[in-house]
This record gives structure tokens, C-alpha cells and sequence, in this order.
């Protein structure tokens, strides 16, 4: 069952990497958005923002990394539509696949797109002057983070693309996790805050992930953040999974 579940999984995923990689576009719009508003803080608001010995384009690269992230996800929600649309769920529950291989392969295409969307803004942020002297387990703690986050934030894609009525319905749940990080630390320190928006931004999960990805490229002590973060990761992985699996078995039947 395991090899059968395997086997289909790699099969479907390959059909929807060949819908990205015959459509680059997707991958580079995805990475166009980040790339404009780091250039826009960077060059425009770091020179009025003070955020010690830390330089700007350091700073903030962590929250730039998690917008990148939330535009890409909105990518999975509309190819799952298009293909409900289009009626291929029904063609494959037809046939002899592991039926539960179909949102796998979505969830891993968005996985290897988001990965290639957040090479290509460090590539930029390199070349912004983005320097850090952390060590191979700090940035293999910080793929790790941004790789959880991006499966669990998928599989919350996955709802809408199941559910939407709409290609701009089920596009549109991305717009509040890509401006999420503009009420946090992402951005700036959130002790300039007024009082009620500082306590917002100081328990909202984007805060934690972002302080710990920080932390960890400027080589500052990560302490208990980093379970915090990957609390919050895992919380919204779980219970995203849960509420997809249901939105999917319901579809299907």
C-alpha cells in the first residue's frame, strides 16, 4: 500500500511540475512581490529605521522570506481549482491511485516551486549586501523552519482550492498571510508600537518564526523561541492537514 501510495504520488507530482516548469512565469511573479518590497523598505525606509548593529537588509530578510511563502502558496489553491474545474479529480478517481497521492503531489509541487522562489530572493538580498557568518546548523535550522512553514501553510491552501466558488476566491486567502508580517517584528522592532498593536504582534506566530530565522543568521541566541516557532508551524500543519483531508474527502464523494 505504502510502494502503491508512493509510486502514484511521484507520478502526479511529475504531471504538476510540468505544469510549472512549462510556466516559469508562475515562480518568478511569485518572487517578484518580496523582491519589490525589500527593495522598497531597503532603499526607501531602512535609512529611518533603527534596528542597532544589525543592518537593515539582515533584519528584515526573515519577514521578506515568509511573504514569499504566502505568495507562493496562493499558486497550490489555484492549480487545485483549475484542475477540479477542469474535471481531472473526477477522471482520476477512475482509476486504480491512491486517491489521498492527488493532494500530495500538489502539496510537494508547491514545496519545490516556494524553494526555488526563496533561493532567488536571498540571491537578490546577496546582492543587496546581505551577509551572514552563521554556521551550517543555523542555516540548516533555518531551511528547516521555512520548509515546515511552507508545507503547513500549503495544506492551508488546499482549503480554499477545494472550496472556493471562484479562481479569485480561491487565490484570495493569501492576501492576509502576505500583509501579516507588516504587524509584527518582520519589519520593525515592535517595541515602537502602540500598546494594543504591540500585543498583537508580539503573540502572533509570524513574530516567533521570524525573530528565531533572524536569530539564527546573526548568530544572537535563539533560546526558546525556536521551539515556539516550530509550535506554531506544527500547530497550523496539523490542523490544516485535518480540514483539507475532510474539505477533500467530502469533494470526492
Amino acid at each position: 500500500m505504502t510502494t502503491h501510495f508512493l509510486g502514484d504520488t511521484a507520478v502526479l507530482t511529475g504531471r504538476t511540475m510540468r505544469h510549472v516548469t512549462r510556466s516559469m512565469d508562475t515562480i518568478i511573479t511569485t518572487a517578484i512581490t518580496p523582491i519589490a518590497i525589500m527593495l522598497l523598505f531597503v532603499y526607501v525606509f531602512g535609512g529611518a529605521i533603527d534596528t542597532g548593529t544589525v543592518s537593515y537588509v539582515n533584519f528584515m530578510l526573515p519577514g521578506i522570506l515568509l511573504i514569499t511563502i504566502a505568495s507562493g502558496i496562493s499558486y497550490t489553491a489555484f492549480r487545485l481549482f483549475t484542475d477540479i474545474q477542469g474535471g481531472i479529480f473526477e477522471r482520476f478517481q477512475s482509476m486504480p491511485i491512491a486517491r489521498s497521492g492527488v493532494l500530495w503531489a500538489h502539496v510537494l509541487t508547491s514545496l519545490v516551486a516556494n524553494v526555488i522562489s526563496l533561493v532567488l530572493v536571498v540571491l537578490v538580498a546577496l546582492l543587496m549586501g546581505f551577509r551572514s557568518g552563521a554556521g551550517v546548523l543555523a542555516w540548516l535550522a533555518v531551511a528547516g523552519i521555512l520548509v515546515l512553514l511552507t508545507l503547513a501553510l500549503t495544506w492551508v491552501a488546499v482549503i480554499p482550492g477545494l472550496s472556493a466558488k471562484s479562481i479569485e476566491g480561491a487565490s484570495a486567502f493569501s492576501y492576509p498571510l502576505i500583509f501579516l508580517p507588516f504587524i509584527s517584528s518582520a519589519f520593525v522592532p515592535t517595541d515602537t508600537m502602540p500598546g494594543p498593536v504591540r500585543a498583537f504582534a508580539e503573540h502572533q506566530p509570524v513574530t516567533s518564526i521570524v525573530n528565531t530565522i533572524r536569530n539564527l543568521l546573526t548568530q544572537q541566541q535563539v533560546g526558546t523561541g525556536i521551539w515556539t516557532a516550530l509550535a506554531w508551524c506544527l500547530g497550523i500543519l496539523i490542523v490544516a492537514y485535518v480540514f483539507a483531508t475532510i474539505s477533500y474527502r467530502r469533494k470526492i464523494s
